[in-house]
């Protein structure tokens, strides 16, 4: 039996290792997403003016175009008006303006290479990738039991030590949840 949990922990390992880094990777980058973007870089940020409508009157249609009024084409995203603030995302764009005065600022963005790409994919909702998603994610837990049982006894077993740590890994984000939630 351990030999066997060995082996299926061991391979499982090796197939998985460029994903599990990849999502390690996206997902502490993902984290920290509010501070700062991981998957672009800011190529230039210009100050700008734009006629601004009442706020009651910023529609989806205005988000939409406004970029035209800087002579760039970018696909559109959302909009959102925050206070008095309006931030309009694009592709490669981000909108910010202030509602009452119409300054602003204007920043152009290019995907940072490869990360980009790990985050899309941490990101992904396309089916296929839904259902390899699970099959990752049963294979993650069946490296975590085959890892508990491979060392059958001693006193670095899951019997004698990685239970205590097993129940500590748990408990810390219960606690984490508790106080944030």
């Amino acid at each position: 039996m351990n030999l066997k949990a060995r082996n299926i922990h061991r391979d499982l390992g090796y197939f998985y290792i460029g994903l599990i880094i990849s999502f390690a990777i996206s997902g502490i980058l993902m984290n920290h997403r509010e501070q700062f973007h991981a998957e672009k870089y800011n190529v230039e940020t210009k100050n700008i003016e734009v006629n601004m409508p009442k706020k009651e009157a910023i529609s989806e249609d205005f988000a939409k175009n406004i970029i035209k009024q800087f002579n760039l084409e970018d696909t559109y995203r959302k909009h959102k008006v925050k206070g008095e603030t309006l931030r309009i995302s694009y592709k490669n764009t981000d909108i910010e303006v202030d509602i009452n005065t119409g300054k602003g600022e204007l920043t152009t963005y290019n995907k940072t290479p490869l990360i980009s790409q790990m985050m899309k994919l941490h990101k992904s909702t396309s089916n296929w990738w839904i259902y390899y998603g699970d099959i990752f994610g049963l294979s993650l837990i069946t490296i975590a039991i085959t890892g508990a049982i491979m060392i059958p006894a001693g006193k670095f077993s899951f019997k004698n030590r990685g239970w205590k740590l097993a129940l500590a890994g748990i408990v810390f984000p219960l606690v984490v949840l508790f106080f944030i939630g």
